[in-house]
């Protein structure tokens, strides 16, 4: 059975990657969330596995020191990561596994896994990010200050991705990310069997 590839989806917050992604898997079957692994409780309507690996914090050390986690942080007191357990199973079942990870995460995994591709999903401008923050209803003033002051930040890292798509259109947004994972398919150095069994063919 033909691998899959690991994906790593980073943006703003406001830039639409959960929108994107949920919508993306709707197009493709050949993809799926390699689930993240956190200390803090459950919200409600979230599933164990599903949502979330909620573990412990002695747990999830426990798996730090083991090397189970590829990447992780600790943010408000609890910790979040990748299991590479999750992302061994999507991948050696030959579907694609795609992480949703903030950008330091992100350069860890790449340093872990060099063949992963990294896409990063880019505001059509600063000024229209902002614009959807406060469409949310949800976010202060203070809190939206941070969160643009943040994708400011999150953008620096933009250059060290392998694919940027702008989220102007959703549907253009999502074809994009689409086209992202069948070219990766395509790369020479991932399609090297093809040419063997075309030569083993011929002879």
């Amino acid at each position: 059975m033909e691998k899959g590839i690991l994906f790593v989806v980073s943006a703003p917050a406001g830039c639409g990657k959960d929108t994107i992604l949920n919508e993306l898997f709707k197009r493709t079957d050949k993809a799926g969330y390699a689930v993240s692994a956190t200390t803090r409780a459950p919200r409600e309507g979230e599933i164990n596995g599903v949502h979330y690996h909620f573990l412990t914090r002695e747990d999830f050390s426990e798996k730090i020191k083991n090397g189970e986690v590829l990447e992780y942080t600790e943010y408000c007191g609890n910790f979040y990561g990748t299991l590479k357990k999750s992302v061994d199973e999507l991948i050696l079942s030959g579907k694609d596994a795609v992480l949703k990870i903030e950008v330091e995460g992100a350069m860890n995994i790449k340093k872990m896994f060099p063949e992963a591709c990294l896409v990063f999903i880019l505001p059509p401008s600063l000024e229209i990010l902002e614009k959807r923050l406060r469409g949310r209803g949800t976010e202060t003033e203070e809190k939206i200050c941070e969160r643009t002051l943040q994708a400011k930040n999150e953008l620096d890292y933009a250059k060290n991705y392998d694919y940027l798509v702008v989220n102007d259109d959703l549907n253009d947004a999502v074809e994009d990310v689409l086209a992202v994972f069948r070219a990766e398919k395509l790369r020479r150095e991932r399609c090297i069997g093809l040419i063997e069994k075309v030569c083993g063919d011929l002879n």
